[in-house]
């Protein structure tokens, strides 16, 4: 076993029940060879994966290809943004940030999700990842009105608690930076044993776009442990949210 991944699987080894993983993979649209190599890896170990998709960079053949895919391995789709391009002047980049008025973020989630539709069909779930896991609470409201009932972001996202949203954030970046410079594969190690240790579902979030040949090795490490661990478990997000909601129901 690689030694950046020592720490989880001591964390699975002192777990008191089963850890929860699921995996986001941002920007389908960018990178199509990219996104291929890394869903081999998942389609390999039976691993589901849930993926983002830029509606204005989704292409008729990317959404043959990944409905093809969904028919052989654990594929999710759902929509990530609009055109992923930030619209504020000052501060963090944001898609639907303050800078957006709600009419205008209705309008750009609408479209996105209709052309998303139109590619993929009912294979569309109804989530919602924002570009650069930021937004706003009329972002929210917009997502329920148009019939999205989850929003993914990352941990460090304040929860907006709108009524009929519920939440499935991710709890660690495949490329976590600290001040802008990466954190590395052995701080990433120590970030997957922490989080292991937490009630949350440990989401990892991936950019297939940025990963290159030793990145997918390092997944494939990751993946290997995973599902050799009898206290983990790894589920698509829609799988996630349901077992939550039961959770929360009981």
């Amino acid at each position: 076993m690689s030694v950046w991944l020592r720490p989880l699987r001591e964390a699975l080894d002192a777990a008191s029940g089963p850890v929860t993983f699921f995996f986001r993979d941002d920007d389908a649209g960018w990178r199509d060879d990219r996104l291929m190599a890394l869903l081999d890896r998942f389609a390999e170990r039976a691993v589901p994966i849930d993926l983002a998709a830029i509606p204005l960079d989704m292409t008729p053949a990317l959404a043959g290809a990944l409905l093809e895919r969904a028919d052989r391995q654990p594929l999710g789709l759902h929509q990530h943004g609009y055109a992923h391009v930030s619209h504020e002047t000052q501060g963090r980049k944001c898609e639907f940030g303050p800078a957006r008025p709600a009419a205008a973020q209705v309008a750009d989630i609408g479209d996105g999700r209709r052309r998303l539709l139109d590619l993929v069909g009912s294979a569309l779930e109804p989530v919602f990842t924002p570009p650069w896991n930021r937004c706003t609470a009329d972002t929210g409201a917009a997502l329920v009105e148009l019939g999205i009932d989850v929003l993914s972001r990352d941990r460090t996202a304040v929860a907006l608690d709108v009524e009929g949203l519920r939440e499935l954030p991710i709890q660690v970046d495949w490329f976590a930076k600290r001040k802008g410079v990466p954190l590395g594969r052995a701080a990433v190690g120590e970030q997957l044993a922490a989080r292991a240790a937490e009630p949350a579902p440990l989401g990892v979030m991936l950019h297939h776009a940025e990963m290159d040949t030793e990145d997918l090795t390092a997944m494939s490490e990751l993946l290997d442990v995973v599902c050799a661990h009898e206290r983990a478990r790894c589920l698509s997000m829609a799988a996630v949210v349901q077992k939550t909601t039961l959770e929360y129901a009981s």
